[in-house]
């Protein structure tokens, strides 16, 4: 199977790139056959990848294994998903955000801006620069160095999104809130939002899909997240006219409750 080749390629590049031939042949051949756990050593060490440059072999190889990996898990197509009844513009999905074919799906990053470095670890920052591909923290490491200071709280970078069904990827750090969020943090939490909406009109982008931003690692409490979300979207879209479709994306039960509550009453 191509993909498994492609996959178990990859593996032994990067194995080999990180700790010499020898540590690579053996970690390809006690992992060989298995697709689950080649992924795992894939994923991990892409995780830990600085950014620099790769052989066009193992970009060609990387990106039809990704490519065909996302196709399988079944791309959603945003155009397609129903709009809520309190507002036409609006939707709500949980899944796997990796899978919108959105023109703009939104990542909580931080402030480094490079993607999550710890080996198969289960955020969306993580999983977006998995399957996106080591070209994405190329790019992020480009902005992030001519910029030349650690990205600040309620601010949008725009990228490509590469082996991503989207478009781009639109990267926002939320307030650190710790579980007890003030004004400031709340207003910074709204200025994600906002900034990730400027930046995709200024794509010309018709779809956007939203991460729960800040509501992981950083503490925002789920119920007042999605409360600030929803009114501040609404009220970008009011004043900037109609022509972004917004898809709240949601990865676990506990926040598409939430959401529901919300967008259908």
């Amino acid at each position: 199977m191509k993909r498994m080749e492609d996959l178990a390629y990859c593996v032994r590049y990067l194995a080999e790139e990180r700790f010499g031939a020898k540590k690579a042949r053996e970690t390809a051949s006690s992992l060989e056959g298995d697709e689950r756990a080649l992924f795992e050593a894939y994923r991990a060490l892409v995780n830990v990848r600085e950014p620099m440059p790769a052989a066009d072999e193992f970009l060609a190889a990387q990106d039809r294994m990704l490519r065909a990996r996302i196709a399988e898990m079944g791309i959603v197509d945003t155009r397609a998903l129903p709009r809520t009844p309190l507002d036409g513009r609006l939707s709500l999905w949980r899944g796997d955000i990796t899978a919108l074919a959105a023109d703009v799906i939104v990542n909580a990053a931080n402030s480094q801006m490079l993607g999550c470095w710890v080996p198969g670890h289960h955020c969306i920052d993580n999983a977006i620069h998995t399957y996106a591909g080591i070209q994405l923290r190329a790019e992020c490491a480009r902005i992030m160095q001519a910029q030349g200071r650690p990205e600040p709280t309620g601010l949008a970078k725009m990228t490509g999104a590469y082996n991503l069904p989207a478009k781009w990827v639109a990267h926002t750090v939320g307030p650190i809130a710790d579980g007890n969020p003030d004004d400031e943090d709340r207003a910074l939490l709204a200025s994600c939002y906002e900034s990730c909406l400027d930046a995709a009109r200024e794509t010309g982008a018709e779809s956007i899909a939203f991460c729960c931003i800040g509501t992981g690692v950083f503490g925002f409490p789920q119920k007042e997240a999605a409360e600030i979300a929803v009114r501040t979207v609404r009220g970008w879209l009011d004043g900037n006219g109609p022509g972004i479709h917004v898809v709240f994306n949601v990865f676990l039960e506990s926040d598409e409750r939430i959401y529901r509550d919300i967008l259908f009453g």
